[in-house]
């Protein structure tokens, strides 16, 4: 871990009021716009350790580390309230599940290799990709009746669980909209989102954690790449203005605050690509 007398008390106490403002922010979105917190933590924590001046060298991979840790207990939470709301497809969670545990564990071994360039490569293609679908999807569209066979139901899940753990993600950003596109119930897919989350963050946390241990320049108060003071503040606050931001949706016009988020979304890929060619 990092030692904390390498900065100033103000910049501490910066970096603390930005992380508290990251996770306020995180919650009120995920409630108003139904999406998984980890799409709005991680393009905010890049932003703000970018203003921070923390080192490009694990600058992402710190991102991506915190956002999973984060995701635990808020994806417990939520799949237990879809649980308990009957909107968990146990069948469709069971031939999912394995795929998705695979692709978890080959994230976690890539994300030890990748640079932290990469990394943000791959969050940027994704996010531009679900800032399009976002701002652009169709009502009604659909792919399929029902998932594919073995094989495409295997690459669906190993892409899903893959995928979220290199960007930092729960399952929901990915599987929602994939899942909604082969004609699964919005309720079902989103409470499968809800628990496919619970099985990406744990592994993928503690994966970044141990990856991370003894890497100079990371943030201080952080373990491995997962950053504690940002998981202390983040969570409470997220779990705090979520209800808020569900509340809000009922007043305000959602279609438009949706395409407002993709074009958030869109800038942050696109700047992302600009910092990895210049």
């Amino acid at each position: 871990m990092e030692l904390f007398n390498q900065h100033s008390a103000a910049w501490l106490l910066g970096l603390a009021l930005a992380l508290l403002a990251t996770g306020l922010v995180a919650g009120v979105l995920a409630g108003l716009l139904g999406v998984g917190g980890g799409i709005v933590i991680v393009p905010v924590l890049y932003h703000l350790f970018t203003l921070l001046g923390i080192d490009e060298a694990v600058r992402m991979h710190v991102t991506v580390g915190t956002s999973l840790a984060t995701i635990i207990p808020t994806s417990i939470m939520s799949s237990r309230a879809h649980r308990q709301r009957g909107s968990l497809d146990v069948a469709l969670i069971k031939r999912l599940m394995p795929a998705v545990i695979a692709g978890v564990l080959v994230g976690s071994v890539a994300s030890r290799y990748l640079s932290s360039a990469s990394l943000t490569a791959v969050f940027a293609t994704v996010a531009l990709v679900v800032a399009l679908n976002m701002a652009f999807k169709r009502d009604g569209f659909a792919l399929r009746d029902g998932l594919p066979g073995t094989v495409g139901t295997s690459l669906i899940g190993g892409g899903i669980g893959g995928v979220s753990t290199l960007m930092g993600i729960g399952g929901g950003t990915l599987s929602v909209p994939i899942l909604n596109a082969l004609r699964v119930p919005m309720h079902t897919a989103v409470g499968t989102g809800a628990m496919l989350g619970m099985v990406i963050s744990f592994p993928g946390a503690v994966a970044f954690i141990i990856n991370g241990l003894g890497v100079p320049l990371r943030p201080p108060f952080s373990l491995g790449y997962v950053n504690l003071l940002g998981m202390a503040l983040i969570v409470p606050a997220t779990m705090a203005t979520t209800g808020w931001g569900a509340s809000l949706a009922h007043r305000i016009d959602a279609r438009r605050l949706r395409q407002v988020f993709a074009a958030f979304l869109a800038l942050t890929a696109l700047r992302m690509f600009h910092a990895l060619l210049t």
